[in-house]
């Protein structure tokens, strides 16, 4: 089989990105300047601005420096959420987040990726869903197409390639169940 990757034939255009190319510059750089900036301490601008292009928060939003947020209008958020300094998401499709969802630092919530199976290496996206009460680590990562049930929890650095039951605490790579939240 001769077939071989050829990254110049790969397209950008083959996934509804939201919005158009001049929402996504404007974006890209009130984002750079306002959102992301470890300059800006003060969240109420922040969540502002989110909302301003097509976020979908809840209240009491609690986002520290250096969070990057890819596309704003694919993004929901419930109330009580904590998103801790550079968490990353990367939300080429939707990512509904619940309410009292704490995302820790550098943690990256991944919903796209490349298809290896093809020459043009195109995307293959897909969404990512956290219910109430979920808890993301430090570090941790979850994969596209990953829902991570209420109260369950992805323990430091570790990886979700698969649903999260519900009161599930998860960890390695790939994560794997290792015991039951109790919330006492």
């Amino acid at each position: 089989m001769n077939i071989s990757v050829k990254l110049s034939s790969f397209s950008h255009e083959v996934f509804d990105k939201g919005a158009g190319s001049m929402k996504i510059t404007l974006w890209y750089f009130v984002n750079a300047l306002f959102v992301r900036a470890s300059w800006n301490p003060f969240m109420g601008v922040k969540v502002f601005l989110l909302k301003l292009f097509g976020a979908k928060i809840g209240v009491g939003l609690v986002i520290k420096n250096n969070v990057i947020i890819k596309y704003p209008w694919k993004l929901i958020l419930g109330d009580h959420c904590w998103l801790g300094e550079g968490c990353w998401i990367d939300n080429l499709d939707r990512v509904e987040i619940g309410n009292n969802v704490c995302i820790s630092q550098g943690a990256l919530l991944l919903t796209g990726n490349h298809d290896y199976r093809l020459s043009s290496f195109d995307y293959r996206n897909a969404p990512i869903q956290l219910e109430d009460g979920v808890w993301i680590g430090a570090k941790a990562v979850v994969c596209p197409g990953v829902t991570c049930r209420e109260n369950s929890i992805l323990t430091v650095a570790s990886i979700a390639t698969k649903n999260l039951d519900s009161h599930g605490i998860y960890q390695g790579n790939p994560a794997v169940k290792i015991r039951i939240r109790t919330i006492i």
